[in-house]
């Protein structure tokens, strides 16, 4: 089977856009969440908390032609995409249009703004609004249409919209693209965009935070007194390559997927269910070849809900015990739906080479209904570690495990 390596990554956060920046306020115990005075006058919406994404400006940094097709949530996967891209040396590199590379991407939705577009021809009986390029803004697979549009990738298009599995998905099914030797290099990763109508959803199931007046203390996955998650937006691109093709042309290399496993609850469309969370730790295991005790570090999804936080603590637990560090970055950037598959990804590698993993921020106290797991908290720990295994649960009981190894 044909090996799978990280040769670029890069993302956009709530804490910055760049590792070093992150890492920076990571260390000086900063979050991305904040209040959201524009959704206050929002009737019956109770959380008022977000987390967007620093400070950045994307105005003329592209012709208008290549932009007019995206909105803000495809703008961030370009941006990712590009400087990912830079990273791995594929700048203008003829593999890139050439049949070989393709791109897996995704988010939970596409760009909002648009409905509004669509509820004018529904309620208002008029088409004004609707431009050429509405659809294409708000359709599911916005963000990997765009990427190869903009990048003229002439590969293989896997959308990827299943909610908080969407980056990890991409991730996965890129790297079974790979081994199967369908394509040399795939394009992977997710995003999204903050809008109050992602927060709705959960909050039409209370299961947001109403820490209103406290953003810097809220969410607190695993927490006993966690009160819900938090809304953020983001994306992350991972470079994948076949190791010999990437080695050939002395491409950096900074983590191989070694193990990826996925499943469905068939189950309950939001709550959790652990016996199969469990089984797609366990298939991601048998993928990699690995044991438990293989694995250096986990990173959890950790949503800061009831039902989400204990119930991947059980499975978790039945797998690894309490034997293996873990941690939440949930707590740092909200829960960034189809972003944090990639995200998290993103940076657990980079903590992976840099022996750094931060702490779950806001976890104090476990909440004893919560199964017994190593959690980092509190302070930082240094570990030297050659695998790291990122977890991920949505919607619909999908699950997903990923494993990287160190390069």
């Amino acid at each position: 089977m044909r090996r799978v390596v990280v040769t670029g990554m890069s993302g956009v956060s709530a804490l910055g856009h760049t590792w070093d920046e992150i890492k920076k306020n990571m260390q000086a115990g900063k979050t991305g969440t904040r209040h959201m005075p524009e959704w206050v006058d929002i009737d019956g919406m109770n959380t008022e908390l977000g987390a967007p994404i620093a400070p950045l400006d994307l105005a003329g940094r592209w012709p208008r032609k290549k932009t007019r097709s995206m909105g803000p949530v495809a703008l961030y996967s370009v941006y990712a995409t590009e400087k990912a891209l830079e990273m791995a040396g594929l700048t203008g590199d003829p593999v890139l249009q050439g049949g070989r590379t393709g791109v897996a991407y995704g988010s939970s939705f596409g760009s909002p703004e648009p409905m509004k577009e669509f509820a004018d021809l529904l309620f208002k009986r008029s088409l004004r609004k609707i431009t050429a390029t509405s659809y294409i803004r708000m359709m599911s697979h916005t963000t990997a249409v765009n990427i190869g549009l903009f990048l003229g990738i002439t590969g293989r298009i896997i959308p990827s919209s299943t909610a908080c599995t969407s980056g990890s998905l991409a991730i996965g099914y890129a790297t079974e693209s790979i081994r199967a030797g369908i394509q040399d290099v795939m394009v992977a990763g997710g995003a999204e965009e903050i809008c109050p109508s992602m927060a709705s959803v959960f909050d039409a199931l209370y299961a947001t935070s109403t820490k209103n007046k406290e953003p810097s203390r809220t969410p607190r996955p695993f927490d006993a007194n966690r009160d819900g998650l938090v809304i953020g937006e983001g994306a992350a691109t991972l470079i994948l390559e076949e190791y010999e093709h990437a080695k050939k042309r002395g491409a950096p290399i900074f983590a191989e997927v070694i193990g990826f496993g996925t499943n469905t609850d068939g189950n309950h469309v939001t709550q959790p269910s652990a016996p199969t969370m469990e089984m797609a730790l366990q298939l991601a295991l048998k993928d990699a070849n690995l044991s438990p005790e293989d694995i250096g570090f986990i990173s959890g999804h950790g949503t800061a809900t009831e039902f989400g936080d204990i119930a991947e603590s059980i499975a978790t637990n039945a797998v690894f015990k309490d034997k293996t560090p873990f941690h939440s970055l949930k707590s740092y950037f909200g829960h960034t739906l189809g972003a944090c598959g990639s995200l998290e990804a993103w940076l657990g590698i980079e903590m992976m080479r840099d022996q750094w993993f931060a702490p779950t921020i806001n976890l104090e106290k476990v909440d004893e209904r919560c199964a017994p797991l190593d959690h980092i908290m509190t302070e930082p720990r240094s570990l030297e570690v050659n695998t790291i295994m990122s977890n991920n649960f949505a919607f619909g009981g999908i699950n997903t495990s990923l494993i990287f190894k160190k390069a």
